[in-house]
């Protein structure tokens, strides 16, 4: 079922849902410029055996509205959506499952709005702390200092796009997936080409969505909130990521207070099909644990 949410003046969110109606809501949170339909179909399939699961398109992606250009906002206030699907569908808590940007946002909602959240799921994302990461010989690394994004990645994105026609468009969309998806698994390009279809076939259009990225930052740190947690959380650590490799993902988890931390083997920085099961099974028994 689809619908449409009015988040804010001006600001309408294209939602989907999935699922058994009375089952414990599951609200997917994708990452910067990705629409609701970046999170894998076979994936959200799975989830939806045990739950009403949600996805939704950001703004500036995919159905939503795109605001930026009149009506620029914050990062922050793309948190402020996450409770605004929630309100809209009626839902008082959810289990939270966020990537990348979307990761940092279920934090941000993790730390202001613990009564909404059932659990939450970090997936290849960064901790919104300035607390030191303490390595396993005990010795600390400022928040700082941990690694930074690979210089491909940041070559990747630094790099003009001078053909703008849907074809050329595709095959940036693949090269860029190509880089993100890490070097630990073969890489499918056929599998991001169909994604990718589905992707503009979704949105309507073949833009390249870039509001996100100039989008203010400001205000989106939780270091005491998020060590005074008590919602159940689950890290999960991509080893392969180029974005956010690890020690971030183990230093997330020792900046959120009783979180565990699981691995998906070759995973990086995208969700082909070698780790949607693994990673469906970790999300199941997470959120089953939680909801008891």
């Amino acid at each position: 079922m689809q619908q449409f949410i009015d988040a804010a003046p001006g600001v309408r969110l294209w939602t989907e849902q999935r699922g058994p109606a009375d089952a414990p809501p599951l609200l997917l949170v994708m990452g910067a410029q990705a629409t609701g339909v970046g999170w894998p179909e076979p994936l959200v399939d799975a989830l939806a055996t045990h739950h009403r699961v949600i996805r939704y398109d950001h703004r500036d992606t995919g159905r939503s509205t795109w605001p930026f250009e009149e009506q620029p906002y914050r990062i922050a206030d793309l948190a402020t959506d996450v409770i605004a699907v929630l309100d809209g569908l009626g839902i008082g808590r959810a289990h939270i499952v966020g990537m990348s940007l979307g990761g940092m946002l279920a934090q941000m909602v993790l730390a202001d709005h613990p009564d909404r959240c059932l659990s939450a799921t970090l997936i290849s994302t960064s901790a919104l702390s300035t607390n030191p990461y303490t390595r396993p010989d005990g010795r600390t690394v400022p928040a700082e200092e941990l690694p930074g994004i690979a210089p491909e990645v940041l070559e990747l994105w630094s790099r003009p796009v001078e053909d703008h026609e849907p074809a050329a468009e595709v095959a940036r969309r693949i090269e860029h997936w190509r880089v993100l998806a890490g070097d630990q698994l073969p890489f499918d390009a056929e599998y991001f080409r169909t994604l990718e279809h589905h992707v503009l076939a979704h949105t309507g259009h073949h833009r390249t969505g870039t509001a996100h990225g100039r989008a203010e930052h400001d205000g989106m740190l939780r270091t005491e909130r998020l060590a005074t947690n008590e919602v159940p959380a689950l890290v999960v650590c991509a080893p392969a990521d180029p974005v956010f490799p690890p020690p971030h993902p183990q230093h997330l988890a020792q900046c959120l207070r009783g979180a565990r931390l699981v691995e998906i083997p070759g995973m990086g920085h995208a969700l082909p099909p070698a780790v949607q099961g693994p990673l469906a099974a970790a999300i199941l028994a997470h959120t089953g644990a939680a909801t008891g």
